[in-house]
């Protein structure tokens, strides 16, 4: 049988003071647009080392994962088809800040002032900020 299943991607969200960082995005879907860094679950790899690995692609910082926000599974949260993802706050461990393999542009925000956001990623934020 073919059955269809959800993909799955893990986003991580790196605060610094009142800032958050984010990545604008290189390519479809939202290309231009900011977003949190995070990716795909390889096969094989623990969503907690997706995270860690995919925010070190993206943003060029090493991180730690301080704590898990949340599960995010709408079925319309990505065009690409039914994605779900997995959200941990971050600590920086080290590292250099600089855009990687998917992203043109990567900053912090303030956390007040956030541009427009791709995917689900503004409720995904105004989460975590609710549970300090």
């Amino acid at each position: 049988m073919n059955y269809k299943i959800p993909r799955i991607t893990a986003d991580g969200l790196v605060f610094k003071d009142k800032q958050i960082l984010l990545i604008k995005r290189k390519k479809e879907p939202f290309k231009g647009k900011w977003a949190l860094p995070g990716g795909f679950v390889e096969y094989g790899e623990k969503i907690e080392d997706t995270v860690i690995r995919e925010v070190f692609e993206e943003t060029g910082l090493k991180t730690r994962i301080i704590r898990l926000i949340g599960v995010y599974s709408d079925p319309n949260r990505d065009p690409r088809g039914h994605t779900i993802t997995v959200s941990y706050i971050l600590k920086i461990t080290g590292g250099e800040l600089k855009p990687g393999d998917d992203s043109s542009d990567v900053k912090f925000f303030n956390v007040k002032e956030l541009p427009d956001l791709s995917f689900d990623h503004s409720m995904i934020i105004n989460e975590a900020l609710q549970s300090f």
